[in-house]
């Protein structure tokens, strides 16, 4: 049986992909191009730091796994990125089926030496909003270098 949970990250994926088709077809030094007005920088950079989050909060904190953080750099292009967001939906993935469909038992999870009282269905959505976030930014990020963004929302 699909749970809310997997029918969320379902659409979710469904706007990721659609953002990552977009991306594939921007000019690979535009994808690298920093511009200090947005966040992280660059498309590049953004994608990282959602995946960054992801594997912060559901592998690190929530799945206990140990992480290996790498930089911006070791990121060149679109597929480098998608492939880490692989990593990720492998993440969210055991966090759902780990929950056995209790999102709002409370769970513990430790953030800067104190440790959390928070449910699932908060960290869940703490995860995908900061996704979309990000994904707003990147969006605006392209076109402020003359690209014309695609329409990557749950509805469209």
């Amino acid at each position: 049986m699909i749970t809310l949970l997997q029918q969320q990250y379902e659409l979710v994926l469904g706007s990721r992909n659609t953002l990552i088709d977009y991306l594939a077809t921007i000019d690979n030094a535009d994808f690298l191009k920093e511009n200090s007005s947005f966040g992280r920088g660059s498309i590049r950079n953004l994608l990282v730091h959602i995946c960054d989050t992801y594997a912060s909060w559901i592998g690190e904190r929530a799945l206990k796994k140990q992480i290996i953080y790498l930089s911006y750099n070791n990121f060149n292009n679109i597929k480098d990125c998608s492939d880490y967001f692989k990593t990720i939906d492998n993440y969210i993935n055991e966090f759902i089926a780990k929950q056995n469909n209790n999102y709002n038992a409370l769970i513990e999870i430790p953030r800067n030496g104190e440790i959390l009282q928070i449910s699932p269905l908060q960290l869940f959505t703490h995860v995908i909003t900061h996704e979309f976030h990000h994904k707003g930014q990147i969006m605006s990020l392209s076109r402020h270098l003359n690209y014309t963004p695609v329409d990557a929302d749950i509805i469209r």
